[in-house]
């Protein structure tokens, strides 16, 4: 008996380790307090920023719009006769909410075919690409985080098409992302440093 008892509260705390890692961070509208409580976050977010040159503030401000920094975020369910769950409305999945598709492409482009959407790093990855191909595509500055998240929802090839202007709420969405890269930015500015001297140290702790 004593071994099943002990079995069990293994087995239990298991699964609240691995929900912790998979729960969104604390603070998700202090940049600072998502770092410090996910260092390797930073690391992740700085490199991607590093490779495709958006800015950490612009690529987190999106992520926090699309999943709220869960892992494994989806869109609602359809309903079958208004009562049981049915498919997902779209195969949007994870920290970026990447469809299946540009998924896919990001793997290929990028020849990064084990990413994943649920890790951070890749995500991140992924959405400094996007904005980096939105301004290829769509001569969206990287800077402007406004059109680069209505980018970012419609498909460069639906901004072009100006399916953004057919969808007010759409407004007010990149809006809401707009003001929360500037914010995160001005809060940047205060541990950024602090943060960087833990990145140099990287490897030993």
């Amino acid at each position: 008996m004593k071994f099943t008892h002990r079995l069990a509260l293994g087995f239990l705390i298991v699964c609240l380790v691995g929900c912790a890692g998979a729960a969104p961070p604390r603070r998700p509208h202090d940049i600072c307090e998502i770092f410090r409580e996910r260092p390797k976050w930073y690391q992740h977010a700085a490199a991607a920023a590093e490779k495709w040159n958006v800015s950490i503030p612009v690529m987190m401000a999106i992520m926090h719009k699309e999943s709220r920094y869960y892992a494994k975020a989806r869109p609602p369910r359809k309903r079958i006769l208004f009562i049981f769950p049915g498919p997902y409305l779209s195969s949007a999945f994870g920290y970026p909410q990447a469809i299946d598709s540009t998924w896919k492409e990001y793997q290929e482009r990028t020849d990064n075919r084990d990413a994943e959407r649920d890790e951070f790093e890749d995500a991140i990855d992924f959405i400094g690409w996007y904005c980096h191909m939105s301004y290829i595509r769509s001569n969206i500055s990287k800077i402007d985080a406004y059109h680069l998240y209505m980018a970012y929802h419609e498909g460069q090839a639906g901004f072009n098409r100006k399916s953004h202007l057919k969808k007010p709420w759409l407004k007010g969405a990149a809006e809401e992302v707009q003001a929360q890269a500037m914010q995160y930015a001005a809060q940047l500015k205060k541990c950024e440093s602090d943060l960087q001297k833990k990145r140099d140290w990287w490897p030993f702790w």
